[in-house]
């Protein structure tokens, strides 16, 4: 990213490696990535998110948006949440929006059932209050609160894929026309396929050759079910052709 201009991406949308200690559970298993460690040193880990929030924050430009995805940890009991690092940010909190996945990890009663993660919108000061940037009202409409179901990688070769809507709800709430979408830890490369459909510039990194590839041939040839997911979010939002039409 250090290599990138500076205030030269519109909107990022991203989800880094958790740091869940590469701990499985009853019904997901634990997460190891190619090229990431998911069992870092929590302070180191903090520090590094940190790092790459303020770099993101100068590659973006004035008014510009990051959608940056993560969720609640406990450890020996005790609650990590991700406020804890990004307060520490140059990033403005605009939000904290619920993804209601509706299923969770671990089916032990030590608490209610942590079924969702938080989607943190963070905004880029421009010298105008956060409050004078209005969303659409078809896209405010749909809340703070997202029923979005989690995306499947049984048989899939990235152990973390996000659902296409998720990205492409966030692209048409805050991408400018002809924008840039970046995403650092692009993974199989679904915001920047999301990007693509709804018709704007994309650019992902990640550090794994077989992610980059199987994001490069999702981008080639997307499958019917992504781009039923991406072209949905757009055509219920704005009441277009159907989207069947759109596939034939």
């Amino acid at each position: 990213m250090r290599a990138m201009p500076r205030a030269s991406v519109d909107l990022t949308i991203t989800s880094p490696p958790y740091n869940k200690g590469e701990q499985g559970a009853v019904i997901v298993k634990a997460v190891k990535y190619a090229k990431n460690s998911d069992k870092r040193n929590e302070e180191e880990y903090q520090q590094n998110q940190i790092d790459v929030l303020d770099e993101l924050y100068a590659l973006t430009k004035a008014g510009g948006s990051c959608f940056y995805n993560h969720r609640t940890r406990w450890e020996k009991g005790k609650p990590i949440y991700p406020f804890q690092w990004l307060q520490q940010t140059k990033w403005q909190i605009k939000q904290q929006i619920i993804w209601n996945r509706k299923i969770c990890g671990n089916l032990r009663g030590w608490r209610f059932y942590h079924t969702h993660e938080d989607i943190f919108w963070l905004w880029k000061d421009d010298g105008k209050s956060p409050g004078m940037h209005e969303l659409d009202t078809k896209i405010a409409a749909l809340g703070s609160v997202w029923d979005i179901p989690p995306y499947s990688t049984k048989g899939k070769p990235h152990p973390c894929m996000f659902p296409p809507t998720i990205p492409a709800r966030c692209i048409l709430a805050c991408c400018p026309p002809n924008g840039l979408v970046f995403d650092p830890y692009a993974g199989s490369g679904t915001t920047l396929l999301a990007a693509k459909v709804l018709g704007y510039d994309y650019l992902g990194i990640d550090l794994a050759d077989n992610y980059k590839e199987v994001a490069m041939l999702r981008l080639a040839n997307p499958s019917q079910k992504d781009l039923r997911s991406i072209l949905h979010e757009r055509d219920r939002i704005y009441a277009r052709e159907r989207v069947a039409e759109q596939l034939v």
